[in-house]
């Protein structure tokens, strides 16, 4: 037995080595490893050995002790869950044995979670599920998941849409109130009525869409006039439908956009309206917003109006129909010849005016997937962008031009869209590369709209021998909503915002709102910046949606491809590099994927001025071309396809080759 004097020593020892550790709430990190970190609320960041990481799931709170180990660094050892916010989330079920376990979708948890017998509803091997935490791993490391539904299997029509849509939870169905709501202004609702709308029905207005389209937005109109041209824009006014403070329009902001898969559309509004009651149909009287604006022989956009107005569309016409007339090529639209002839001459003068004078994008090989019954692609064609749409693209932004106007006129608070152009913190980088490739360009001033036009003019000159365009993209920042006004550079305008579809995107809708305001004497300030913020992050959400199941479906026709041609090669072009490899996209069909040369026997080198990798044998850049086989879809990146390179693909000239070994 250990004497007074022991115990007191171990009971001291005991005590020293209590007052040592720090308990404290933290909030658990994850890793792609086993092993975390507790994020504590000053900031600091204590490691999560991996049999302490059992016990919870990312972002986790948690009570934790902070003990030191024997080589005198800090470990936190997990006591006491405060609040756990993981809720219903998607996956895969897998089994082993008799046991079934889902594989969930989320960063940072790569752990399989066992579903107990009773808590499986029906799932089978190989399902796609969405799920919830049964038994939290707190007290003993064992979680368990319940199966709350199936979403379906490889061989469900359209899967990758449909777990898309869950994955990212984008509503499908409206809720009760809200179709309550919509059947009473249906009912009701008499927007023609109204003394403020102008009676716009004596003219020509046509509509020039996709042969399928039913959520018509917008119909156009033009006529000549003394110094040139008036170009009516007719808009869909949806708005007139859904009141402000209704739980309709609720649902409408937080869909915040239509969603259109290949195969699948999630409409932003309820179908009566967007392809019934509110669209431009042809022969019918419809409540929208117009915009009459005068259109100079130059091209340049003069003085505008926004009205109220009934406009009834004399015809719904198709791309295809209108490009055919306007290339000579087919006379059956020679009952709309007037309304067309002009329209063209708007397009012609618009778009000289916008390449003079701004910036025009660059056009580049479109392609089309032809889906199957199964919603699967079964070919992908090339195609050129189509005369008809340009002159549509063109008579829009026209419209959208004299919207940002408008609120800025008015004093609005948005919403504009606003593009920065190079990136804030990288301004001395952005001249550094002008230096060194463009240097009559390197005084231009790139926060300046004068400035950025002549800079991004100046790399696009056609004399360069790198791509000097494409590579400054990693400088750029992207298109930003903004509640106060602000150059879009971009386009090389002062302002600018969407107006044009408020049948698909909740942005022009906001617009319709703020203009309707102003043009009734009101305050147009029900736009403010966390709501942008809101309806930024959602549309962020759906892009990456869509981005998914895109993958998803060229990943497959990849592989089904691969499987009917062994040895199968593809052509293509590099269009992204970083350290790492490059990104590809393939000349017959589009379709993108990652070459990663962090594995091959060769080291490669990253040079951040010229965009390319280099190796002692081989060089890749911006727009080389490259032959590649396809090898797998990686699922647990967004199902992005992976290329290897056919072996002599991006060798040097023998003299490069040469210097370079020298050196």
């Amino acid at each position: 037995m250990l004497n007074q004097d022991s115990l007191a020593q171990l009971k001291g020892l005991k005590t020293q080595m209590e007052a040592e550790k720090e308990r404290a709430e933290a909030v658990v990190k994850g890793t792609q490893a086993r092993y975390g970190f507790a994020v504590l609320d000053d900031g600091r960041e204590i490691f999560i050995p991996p049999d302490e990481m059992l016990k919870a799931f990312p972002d986790d709170r948690v009570r934790i002790c902070i003990r030191p180990t024997k080589d005198n660094k800090t470990i936190a050892d997990i006591e006491k869950l405060v609040d756990s916010p993981l809720g219903d989330f998607t996956g895969r079920c897998v089994r082993k044995g008799k046991a079934f376990f889902v594989e969930p979708d989320l960063p940072q948890l790569s752990r399989w979670l066992f579903i107990p017998p009773h808590a499986r509803n029906g799932v089978k091997e190989g399902d796609y599920v969405r799920c919830a935490i049964l038994r939290h791993p707190i007290r003993d490391g064992k979680p368990q998941a319940k199966i709350l539904s199936v979403i379906g299997n490889e061989e469900t029509p359209g899967i990758e849409n449909l777990y898309s849509m869950a994955k990212y939870r984008l509503p499908a169905d409206w809720g009760a109130t809200s179709r309550k709501e919509l059947e009473q202004q249906l009912a009701e609702c008499r927007p023609l009525e109204t003394e403020r709308r102008r009676d716009l029905t004596d003219l020509e207005f046509i509509s020039i869409d996709a042969a399928k389209t039913q959520d018509i937005d917008d119909a156009l109109y033009a006529q000549i006039a003394d110094d040139g041209w008036t170009l009516f824009v007719g808009i869909a006014d949806p708005t007139s439908y859904i009141p402000a403070d209704s739980d309709l329009h609720r649902d409408v902001a937080a869909r915040g956009t239509s969603v259109y898969f290949h195969g699948d559309v999630l409409p932003m509004l309820p179908e009566e309206l967007s392809q019934d009651t509110c669209a431009l149909s042809e022969g019918v009287d419809r409540p929208a917003l117009v915009c009459k604006i005068s259109v100079r022989d130059n091209g340049e956009v003069g003085e505008f109006e926004f009205m109220e107005a009934t406009v009834r569309s004399r015809a719904k016409l198709s791309y295809y129909a209108v490009d055919k007339y306007l290339t000579g090529q087919d006379d059956e639209l020679m009952s709309h010849a007037s309304p067309l002839e002009a329209l063209y001459q708007v397009y012609r003068a618009l778009r000289a005016h916008r390449e003079e004078h701004h910036l025009v994008m660059e056009e580049r090989q479109e392609y089309r997937w032809i889906m199957d019954d199964n919603k699967q692609i079964d070919h992908i064609e090339p195609f050129e962008k189509m005369l008809s749409q340009k002159l549509v693209e063109e008579c829009m932004i026209a419209a959208n031009r004299c919207a940002a106007r408008f609120l800025n006129e008015h004093g609005a608070s948005g919403p504009y869209v606003t593009h920065p152009g190079f990136r804030g913190d990288r301004l001395d980088e952005i001249r550094k590369f002008l230096e060194m490739h463009v240097p009559e360009a390197a005084e231009q001033d790139p926060t300046t709209v004068a400035g950025y036009r002549a800079i991004i003019r100046a790399l696009s000159a056609p004399e360069h021998p790198l791509p000097l365009r494409p590579m400054i993209n990693r400088l750029l920042t992207r298109a930003e909503l903004a509640a106060s006004p602000g150059p879009h550079m971009g386009m090389a305008l002062e302002h600018y915002t969407n107006c044009t579809s408020p049948l698909r995107k909740y942005v022009d809708f906001l617009v319709h709102l703020q203009i309707k305001a102003a043009l009734h004497g009101d305050e147009a300030r029900m736009v403010d910046d966390p709501l942008l913020e809101q309806l930024t992050e959602r549309i962020s959400t759906v892009r990456a949606a869509t981005l998914e199941a895109e993958r998803w479906l060229a990943g497959k026709h990849l592989a089904r491809m691969n499987e009917q041609r062994e040895g199968m090669t593809f052509k293509g072009k590099v269009v992204h590099v970083n350290s790492s490899g490059f990104n590809v996209r393939l000349d017959d069909n589009g379709l993108e994927g990652f070459v990663d040369l962090r594995k091959d026997p060769e080291k490669f080198s990253y040079d951040k001025w010229t965009a390319s990798l280099t190796s002692t044998t081989r060089r890749f850049q911006l727009e080389q071309p490259v032959e590649l086989r396809f090898t797998a879809v990686d699922r647990d990146n967004q199902h992005q396809a992976s290329f290897e390179l056919v072996e002599g693909c991006g060798l040097k000239p023998p003299k490069e080759e040469k210097k370079a070994a020298a050196e």
